[in-house]
């Protein structure tokens, strides 16, 4: 295979954008992209775009072609990738993959997804369908309601408190402060997220990603194109993809994502990396237990000790493993299908040392992109 990098990058503010459809967001954000790399529209030879559900959000399907048309992509094959909230990361797999082979050498991956213009019972309706109708929606089962049953049983056989998902949470927010896209950027205490709303026990209202609209683009370019086009680019070291059951009942262990571990495995395997390579991650905290099972299932500390080790610092900007210095779905916002594609892009951010405010000393980083409560996973290292 050849080395592939990323060489331009781009994304919208994310937010609750009522002014806004999907087709002006991807496009800005692809644009932008494009002018990052240095590189004009005609220059790209495939898409791969990333949304978890453009009929149910704003009833438009074939959305990869719409997408293609209207960013001046004429004739050229682009594609729209699903995988539920990880939609974004595999988008970026699969343009890897393509770059890689030598299909192509310069391909557009991103995501977008605007989710505002339903409500907020359409919202969680849709966003359901990422989970089994047969023996979860159908009961009502919606994703606070699964993901608070993977906090209480890890707070059952570890140990694990409110408060230190609620840590989760107040450094998020703070690393949003200086993300200019992030939706949120203000900072919140442990109080506040313990006082906020219950949404389902243990889980608060400020434990839970916010409803998003954005968009986010990368350009991935062949080594040749790469040393060519730019100064800096970010190679992708890695990259590893997996599935799990997507019903929780059927898994040894809710509290275990076994496709975020088969999906790092194979990442670390590819780039010849371990967990103590890795600078800085950004991880699916679309709940804050998420974010506590991630730190975990990638191997940055032993299975039921998370709590502890977020509580200890280890994952704030100046610790051990930086995560999530964006933001993370948390406090940047969580449009599902753009969500994998701006983890990426603040990776790249960091390995340039363009992160202002946020910046760590960064040599290798990590992305982590999920969907559902686990179903799949998709991890990324990349590289200077």
């Amino acid at each position: 295979m050849r080395k592939v990098a990323i060489i331009g990058i781009g994304m919208t503010k994310f937010g609750n954008l009522w002014d806004r459809d999907l087709v002006s967001l991807s496009v800005e954000a692809g644009m932008k992209a494009c002018h990052d790399a240095n590189i004009s529209q005609e220059e790209v030879e495939a898409l791969y775009g990333g949304t978890m559900s453009g009929g149910l959000f704003v009833n438009q399907e074939h959305v990869a072609a719409l997408l293609g048309d209207f960013s001046g992509l004429k004739n050229i094959p682009c594609t729209r990738v699903e995988a539920a909230c990880a939609s974004g990361g595999l988008a970026l797999r699969q343009a890897y993959i393509d770059v890689a082979s030598g299909m192509h050498d310069i391909v557009v991956a991103g995501g977008v997804e605007k989710m505002t213009d339903i409500g907020g019972a359409a919202v969680t309706k849709t966003l359901a369908t990422a989970a089994s109708q047969e023996w979860e929606a159908v009961y009502g089962a919606t994703f606070p309601g699964l993901y608070a049953m993977v906090a209480k049983l890890h707070m059952h056989k570890y140990g694990t408190t409110e408060k230190q998902l609620a840590m989760c949470a107040v450094k998020n927010h703070k690393n949003a402060v200086y993300n200019p896209f992030a939706q949120f950027r203000r900072e919140i205490s442990v109080q506040d997220v313990l006082n906020s709303q219950k949404v389902a026990d243990p889980l608060n209202l400020l434990d839970c990603s916010p409803i998003t609209d954005g968009a986010a683009s990368v350009i991935l370019a062949s080594e040749k194109k790469a040393k060519k086009l730019c100064k800096k680019p970010i190679w992708i070291l890695g990259s590893g993809h997996a599935i799990d059951t997507i019903s929780l009942h059927d898994r040894e262990d809710i509290t275990t994502l076994k496709a975020t571990v088969e999906a790092a495995k194979q990442a670390y395997k590819q780039a010849k990396l371990s967990p103590k390579d890795i600078d800085c991650v950004e991880v699916h905290d679309c709940f804050t237990i998420a974010e506590l099972c991630a730190v975990e299932d990638l191997g940055f500390c032993k299975k039921g000790e998370s709590g502890k080790f977020i509580e200890s610092g280890h994952t704030q900007i100046g610790g051990s493993i930086p995560v999530n210095t964006s933001g993370g779905l948390k406090a940047k916002g969580h449009p599902i299908g753009a969500s994998g594609i701006a983890q990426v892009i603040e990776a790249v951010l960091q390995l340039r040392g363009e992160a202002k405010g946020r910046q760590v000393d960064a040599k290798i980083a990590m992305t982590h992109n999920v969907g559902g409560t686990g179903g799949t996973a998709v991890v990324h290292i990349l590289g200077r």
